[in-house]
């Protein structure tokens, strides 16, 4: 009889287990210059070949700051507290072989599995757009389970290099009642679960922050207030299928490998499109033929292309009247009914994670022209996603613009068959 480690041994060849997926938020399937090593839009974690999990073992109180780099330079990950000049506190972690653990920031360091720039909301070039991050480079780390039911939790800050976490004079930091320390990071780590999973009848959570050893406390009165918000006791950092974990700068969806099993795949879509086009939509002004470009050459339009009236939903092909006036240079009359709104070119939400059905593109996101099912579109259109450093909004989970008017979609009218 095979123990499960025998076993692994000897079937290398064994799908290795996948915990789940981070999809950022505001790319539609890569980044704008194309996805290179631990830099994209969507990182798997699987099962580590050898754990590399820590929990923490012995606590120092030091007086020196030679004696707390000594037990910083062990080799030890650690987690140093700085009280006062004279006074800091580190927490030892040793290994644990039952969990491995995944490091997300902005830094290129080794330590980091999953490096996270700042999104700049378009999908525009972001090799010049950001001049200040604010997100931390060893911004949380995510430790999941080895065994069934792989259970994933978040905790504020990654360790560096030195395999340390460093929380300053300033930060905000706290010795809980049973004794342990705890801190948050300057800009915060904050998760959002929604109510009833990632499907089309959840409904927003409450935004959360997450501390460093992975307690959960109601928001701080800004971003990087001193105070820390209040302990949410019957609330975990266990992330689910659909949570969001936002670093200040960027937004990234949890989405669980049974999740996954659930969504829509990069063929689905495809084929959604090619049954769109097989249709054979038509300008109803122009009576030229509409097509969605295909998924490579989303981010060039095309002769082809449908554009739509936002208001109304009236696809058209592209045509360069019915201005209403000089100043609102976007605002158009729809020559089939009259309405007047933006007019804009659609493009396909390619970025399957963030489907919560596979139903066909019938609705737009507005201002910003990017379809997906209707029930994926009207989920959207009700989370508040964080932005700046106090203020809540919706925004296109595709392009991360922020969605506008009552409705933040519409269902697009297409002249034929395609209805």
């Amino acid at each position: 009889m095979f123990s499960p480690s025998q076993e692994e041994h000897c079937a290398p060849s064994k799908e290795p287990v996948k915990y789940g997926e981070l999809v950022v938020l505001g790319y539609n399937g890569c980044l704008p210059n194309g996805d290179r090593g631990r830099r994209k839009s969507r990182f798997a974690l699987f099962k580590r070949p050898k754990s590399n999990g820590v929990r923490a073992s012995s606590v120092h109180v030091i007086s020196t700051p030679q004696a707390s780099k000594a037990i910083s330079s062990r080799g030890q990950h650690s987690i140093s507290f700085t009280l006062s000049r004279s006074q800091t506190v580190v927490v030892e972690y040793t290994h644990d072989k039952d969990t491995d653990m995944f490091q997300i920031g902005r830094s290129t360091e080794s330590p980091i599995d999953f490096v996270v720039t700042d999104t700049v909301s378009g999908n525009q070039n972001d090799e010049t757009q950001i001049t200040q991050s604010t997100i931390s480079r060893f911004a949380c780390r995510i430790v999941c389970d080895r065994n069934p039911p792989y259970t994933a939790r978040i905790f504020a800050a990654g360790f560096d290099s030195s395999k340390n976490i460093f929380l300053g004079e300033k930060a905000a930091k706290w010795k809980n009642p049973d004794g342990h320390m705890d801190g948050l990071t300057t800009n915060g780590v904050l998760v959002m679960h929604p109510k009833g999973g990632f499907t089309e009848e959840s409904r927003p959570g409450v935004w959360r922050e997450i501390s460093v050893c992975g307690d959960v406390y109601t928001l701080r009165e800004t971003r990087s207030a001193q105070q820390r918000g209040k302990l949410v006791e019957n609330e975990t950092n266990i992330l689910q299928d659909g949570s969001l974990v936002d670093l200040c700068g960027a937004t990234l969806l949890w989405r669980t490998a049974d999740g996954l099993l659930h969504t829509p795949t990069q063929k689905h879509i495809e084929a959604l499109r090619l049954e769109i086009n097989a249709a054979r939509p038509q300008c109803p002004v122009g009576l030229n033929t509409l097509a969605f470009p295909s998924i490579n050459r989303k981010d060039v339009v095309e002769e082809k292309q449908p554009w739509a009236y936002l208001t109304c939903g009236h696809v058209h092909g592209y045509h360069n009247w019915g201005h209403r006036s000089d100043t609102e240079v976007n605002e158009r009359e729809c020559p089939m009914c009259r309405t007047v709104g933006p007019y804009v070119p659609l493009w396909l939400g390619c970025e399957a994670g963030f489907y919560v059905d596979a139903g066909p593109p019938t609705h737009a996101f507005k201002p910003c022209g990017h379809v997906s099912s209707e029930k994926s579109a009207k989920y959207w259109s009700q989370i508040p996603l964080p932005h700046g450093t106090h203020a809540f909004h919706a925004a296109c989970p595709f392009c991360a613009i922020q969605l506008t008017g009552e409705e933040s979609c519409v269902k697009l009218i297409f002249q034929g068959p395609v209805d």
